[in-house]
């Protein structure tokens, strides 16, 4: 079965920087689109980010365009999300999923906190 497993979260101060890695196993990672979306507190799930099976298209929400960046390492089965120049509204669960802008919750998520 589909197994994805976000780590990398934690508390950071506004204007730093965090690399979140989701861990896939079950599937077929390469032939996948992978995407990041997030949930803030009494919020619902937001889209982040997906990237195509080979990496060579991504896409990003406007609120985080210009600041993170997507990846993928087909050789490990894994997905990144680098995070700039982080926010307090950035604070939330990080959750990474199969399929190209799902909104979903693949595993368990990963805390990012952004405060000072």
């Amino acid at each position: 079965q589909v197994q994805l497993l976000e780590s990398g979260g934690g508390l950071v101060q506004p204007g730093g920087s965090l690399r979140l890695s989701c861990a896939a196993s079950g599937f077929t990672f390469r032939i996948s689109w992978m995407t990041w979306v997030r949930q803030a507190p009494k919020k619902g799930l937001e889209w982040v980010s997906s990237i195509s099976p080979s990496g060579r298209f991504t896409d990003y929400s406007d609120s985080v365009k210009g600041r993170f960046t997507i990846s993928r390492d087909n050789a490990k089965n894994t997905l990144y999300l680098e995070m700039n120049s982080l926010k307090s509204e950035d604070t939330a669960v990080y959750y990474c999923t199969t399929g190209n802008r799902a909104l979903t919750r693949g595993g368990q998520g990963t805390q990012v906190t952004v405060s000072s």
